[in-house]
């Protein structure tokens, strides 16, 4: 997308994970929650990125280093809030001063690029200030709730969950903690923000409140699926995320005609391709770049991992991983196979 950048927060420790390395490292199904996002702008075309780590930076720093894609990063040193974490970027602000800039969690796996395309749509067509993304959950207890004017149905505001009432209560359309701005319509308002509360840190949704008394049009566009505000603060809660993430995986391969008659243990990454009419089987790990022909059985207990595997092959209790396996083979139960050589 022309004339857009991003910012992606990334510098919480979660203590509540129990982990030794920055939140945004933990995996859904084998990925780093980061690099679902990353992957999501790459996918919405954004290229100009700026992420801001923080706790075990070196870590994270090396991480980013590792991709193909090139990131500014810098550093929160003190994590006083989002809004601090934004004013911590606020050179690449000024660098993208006439551009729309999306800010997102680092920790927020199944944002969309269709969701982000969409939202700035509705950005530039409503020339917005600024737009939340938003959805509609079952349960939105602990959200931000988005306010909306009866009439127009524009944001009014959005209520945080300590200050909701009996009315807001009831509201199910909550706030993502994703955001579209104008970059210059953001720098007028971010050295506003307060930190008047108990945690005494600067809050990203409080610029949503600015610009609306300053007079800018803001606006939320409603994601259409209620997993977009998920994210994980502790180990139960990122398994949640990836029983979401795997579900959704194989519907889609069975939806293109794989056959999978029992989910249970198969576990298959996002980027795995497998051809029509092949069976995948119960405690199945199928991950990396891999990609499987058609009429194949793989399964029950198999761990294929970054292999390309022909068409019409049995593959039962088999461990195989950075091999080509050729068309038309039965591979024996129990095979250990690594860099095309049997193990």
């Amino acid at each position: 997308m022309q004339n857009t950048c991003a910012i992606v927060l990334a510098a919480g420790e979660g203590t509540r994970m129990k982990s030794n390395l920055p939140k945004v490292l933990s995996k859904v199904l084998f990925k780093p929650m980061i690099k679902w996002v990353l992957d999501a702008l790459t996918l919405a075309k954004i290229q100009s990125i700026c992420v801001v780590a923080g706790y075990k930076s070196e870590v994270l720093i090396d991480y980013l280093k590792s991709l193909s894609e090139s990131y500014k990063i810098v550093i929160q040193n003190e994590r006083k809030g989002t809004a601090h974490a934004v004013l911590i970027a606020k050179d690449f602000l000024l660098n993208n001063i006439e551009k729309d800039v999306l800010i997102v969690n680092g920790d927020s796996p199944f944002i969309d690029a269709e969701t982000i395309k969409k939202a700035y749509e509705l950005h530039c067509k409503q020339q917005n200030a600024a737009t939340v993304i938003s959805a509609k959950i079952e349960n939105p207890y602990g959200y931000g709730r988005i306010i909306r004017e009866s009439h127009t149905g524009t944001l009014v505001k959005i209520v945080e969950q300590k200050d909701s009432d009996e009315k807001s209560d009831k509201i199910n359309e909550v706030n993502s903690g994703t955001y579209w701005f104008s970059v210059s319509a953001l720098l007028k308002v971010l050295h506003e923000i307060k930190n008047n509360n108990a945690q005494g840190e600067f809050y990203l949704p409080n610029a949503i409140s600015l610009l609306l008394d300053h007079g800018f049009n803001v606006n939320a566009y409603i994601s259409q699926t209620e997993s977009t505000v998920l994210g994980a603060n502790n180990s139960v809660q990122l398994n949640e995320l990836n029983n979401i993430a795997r579900m959704h995986t194989l519907k889609k391969l069975m939806a293109n005609g794989v056959d999978i008659p029992c989910t249970n243990g198969i576990i298959i990454t996002d980027e795995v391709k497998i051809g029509q009419n092949t069976c995948i089987l119960p405690g199945t790990i199928i991950k990396g770049k891999t990609i499987i022909g058609t009429n194949c059985v793989v399964g029950p207990n198999s761990f294929i991992d970054s292999c390309l595997i022909g068409n019409n092959i049995t593959m039962r209790a088999v461990d195989c991983s950075c091999s080509h396996i050729i068309s038309d083979n039965f591979i024996r139960p129990f095979s250990v196979i690594k860099n095309n050589k049997f193990i």
